[in-house]
């Protein structure tokens, strides 16, 4: 029997979420929170089922956990700046962008889907997203054969271009996206600590989260 590639479990998840981010906008907006609802559990799932593979990666470090506080906040301020600058009309792609305090009549369930919302923003999405992006993919890019041998903040300039471009073409903010692909980077190189790029991403979708809320910039959604 032919074992499975070795990069599975580090891009499954994110594969999935890609595939069901996609349908996702196929569907009508008013169901919008029963998908994310079933989105954000099939990506937990696939996470739990692939984790045994990647989850010594995220060893704790009380340093590094502090300096990805840090670096997740000054992601904050370095997303919206970026975003700023980028030019209008150029989006790569949009976000659906989705109003619960317009969209859903009961308090209930909007703050029901505002609670999985968060839960995914902050995170799902961080942990799925650094796995993928700086656990394989930096070393991946470096040394296609001896990739999972690299120790983590280990990769090559081209890797950074390769990542750092597909992170970009992720993402509608692809400025901001560049930007914030360059500061985990670096956080990683620093540190050697996967968990400090996961903080660090959770602690700036969190905290995006809640400007979102208290903006009504829900094009950043």
């Amino acid at each position: 029997m032919t074992n499975k590639p070795d990069w599975l479990p580090y891009a499954a998840p994110m594969v999935l979420f890609l595939v069901l981010t996609a349908l996702e906008g196929k569907l009508p907006l008013a169901l919008y929170p029963f998908v994310y609802g079933i989105k954000a559990l099939l990506v937990l799932i696939a996470l739990l089922v692939c984790a045994r593979a990647w989850k010594s990666e995220l060893r704790w470090d009380a340093k590094a956990v502090g300096l990805g506080i840090f670096a997740g906040l000054l992601g904050l301020g370095l997303w919206l700046g970026l975003d700023a600058l980028q030019p209008a009309g150029w989006s790569i792609g949009t976000r659906t962008a989705y109003n619960p305090f317009k969209e859903i009549a009961n308090p209930t369930l909007r703050y029901s889907f505002l609670t999985v919302r968060f839960i995914g923003l902050a995170l799902l999405v961080p942990v799925m997203e650094e796995i993928f992006w700086r656990s394989f993919l930096l070393r991946f890019a470096t040394d296609q054969e001896k990739w999972k041998e690299l120790p983590l903040g280990q990769f090559s300039l081209a890797a950074f271009g390769i990542v750092a471009g597909l992170f970009a073409l992720a993402h509608p903010e692809w400025l901001a996206a560049i930007g914030y692909a360059a500061l985990m980077a670096g956080l990683l190189r620093h540190t050697k600590s996967l968990l400090a790029c996961v903080v660090a991403h959770g602690v700036t979708n969190a905290a995006l989260g809640i400007y979102v809320l208290k903006t009504g910039y829900w094009h950043y959604w």
